[in-house]
C-alpha cells in the first residue's frame, strides 16, 4: 500500500474478493432530478445490497482477510447500525461469532435487524464515541478482532469498489456526490476516481447537525463534536482522535464539502421514493438533498449520486411521505417541483 494506506491494486483485489457477497449495484438515470438540476444525474442505490447499505463491501473485504486465529476468536464492531448489520451478515456467512456495540441513539429498527442476524448486541453510552470506547474494552477482554467501520485500509478498499463500478458504468463521469461521515466510503470512492481521472469533482455531503468530518476538514485537524439528533443517523459520530487514514485521504481528494438541513434531507427521502420507488435513509439521501436544494454550484455534465443506504424505520418514512403530500397539495404544485424550492441560488457551505 502507498503512504495513504491504499492503492488501486487493493481496490481491484477487493472487487474480486467480495464478488460473491456484495452486489454490483446499478446506475440509474434520474430524469426528474436531471431536469431539476439542469444536468445529467445518475443514482447509485447501495440500499439494494443484502444488508441495505454499502457497508457490506468494506466489512466483507476486511473479514475475508481474517487469520484463522481471528476467525476462531470472533469479531467485534461498533456501529450506528449499518456497519454492524454488515458485520453480522458476513459473520453469519463465514460462521463467525460477532459482537456489535451501539450507542443508545441507534434507531430500534437497526438494533432489531442486528439481533435477527444472530449478532450479540451491546448498547452502551449516549454517543458513538462512548460505544467505541466500550467496544475497545470488550475487544481486549474477549480477544476479539476489531472490524473498524471506516478507518481501515481493507474497509476503505472495499468501499472503493463503488468508484470502480462508477468508472465502468459511466466513463464520462465528471462529478460524484457522496455522503460524508467517518470517511471510509468517501476515501475509497474518491481515491478510485481521482486515480483514474484527477479532474473528476468529488463532493462530500453531510447533515448540518454535528458534521464532524466536515468541521475537521475546515479546521485542518480532527475535532470532536457533541452528537445531535438527525434524520441522517447513519452519518452520526466522531472520526476518532487517532484517525490514521480517512481524514488524510479526505483532505487530499475531496474537492468540497456541503451541508444540508433536516428539511432538505426529508424532502430528498420523499423524492427518491416518489420519483424512483427507492427507500433511502436520511444519511443516504444527503446527495440528492444537495441537488434539490440548489446548494451545489455548477454540478457538471455527468453527475453520479451515491445513495448509501435504505435502512430507515418504515413509520418514519411514512410520516415524511404524508407530510410531503400535504405540503405539496396545499401549495397546489407537483411534489417534486415544490421540493426543488423557489430559491435555487447555489450556496457553498465550505
Amino acid at each position: 500500500m502507498t503512504g495513504t494506506g491504499l492503492s488501486m491494486g487493493d481496490i481491484s483485489l477487493a472487487k474480486k474478493s467480495i464478488a460473491s457477497i456484495a452486489l454490483r449495484t446499478p446506475l440509474i438515470h434520474s430524469f426528474s432530478l436531471s431536469k431539476l438540476a439542469d444536468t445529467t444525474v445518475y443514482l447509485k442505490p447501495e440500499g439494494l445490497q443484502p444488508t441495505g447499505s454499502f457497508k457490506i463491501r468494506g466489512a466483507a473485504n476486511r473479514m475475508l482477510h481474517l487469520t484463522k486465529d481471528e476467525k476462531d476468536r470472533g469479531v467485534i464492531a461498533v456501529s450506528t447500525g449499518n456497519h454492524g448489520r454488515a458485520v453480522a451478515y458476513v459473520a453469519g456467512l463465514l460462521g463467525l461469532r460477532a459482537v456489535v456495540c451501539l450507542s443508545q441513539g441507534v434507531p430500534g429498527n437497526k438494533v432489531q435487524a442486528l439481533r435477527q442476524l444472530g449478532a450479540e448486541t451491546v448498547v452502551h453510552g449516549r454517543s458513538y464515541d462512548e460505544a467505541m470506547a466500550h467496544a475497545c474494552s470488550l475487544q481486549a477482554e474477549r480477544g476479539l478482532a476489531m472490524i473498524h467501520p471506516f478507518d481501515d485500509p481493507l474497509v476503505i478498499a472495499g468501499q472503493g469498489t463503488i468508484g470502480q463500478e462508477l468508472l465502468e458504468d459511466l466513463p464520462a463521469i465528471d462529478t460524484v456526490i457522496v455522503p460524508l461521515s467517518g470517511g471510509g466510503l468517501m476515501s475509497g470512492i474518491a481515491f478510485a476516481l481521482k486515480s483514474a481521472q484527477p479532474s473528476i469533482r468529488v463532493v462530500g455531503v453531510s447533515m448540518d447537525r454535528a458534521p464532524v468530518m466536515v468541521r475537521s476538514l475546515r479546521a485542518g485537524e480532527v475535532i470532536e463534536m457533541e452528537e445531535e439528533e438527525t434524520l441522517a443517523d447513519a452519518l452520526v459520530g466522531g472520526i476518532g482522535p487517532i484517525n490514521r487514514y480517512t481524514f488524510r485521504l479526505c483532505q487530499r481528494y475531496v474537492d468540497e464539502a456541503l451541508l444540508v438541513s433536516e428539511e432538505e434531507i426529508a424532502d430528498a427521502m420523499a423524492f427518491c421514493f416518489e420519483e424512483h420507488g427507492l427507500v433511502v435513509e436520511g444519511g443516504g439521501a444527503v446527495g440528492v438533498a444537495t441537488l434539490l436544494s440548489g446548494k451545489m454550484e455548477k454540478p457538471g455534465r455527468n453527475v453520479a449520486v451515491v445513495l448509501s443506504g435504505s435502512n430507515v424505520d418504515p413509520s418514519l418514512l411514512l410520516g415524511i411521505l404524508q407530510r410531503n403530500r400535504t405540503f405539496s397539495s396545499e401549495a397546489g404544485v407537483p411534489g417534486c417541483e415544490e421540493r426543488a424550492g423557489p430559491d435555487r441560488t447555489a450556496t457553498k457551505t465550505d
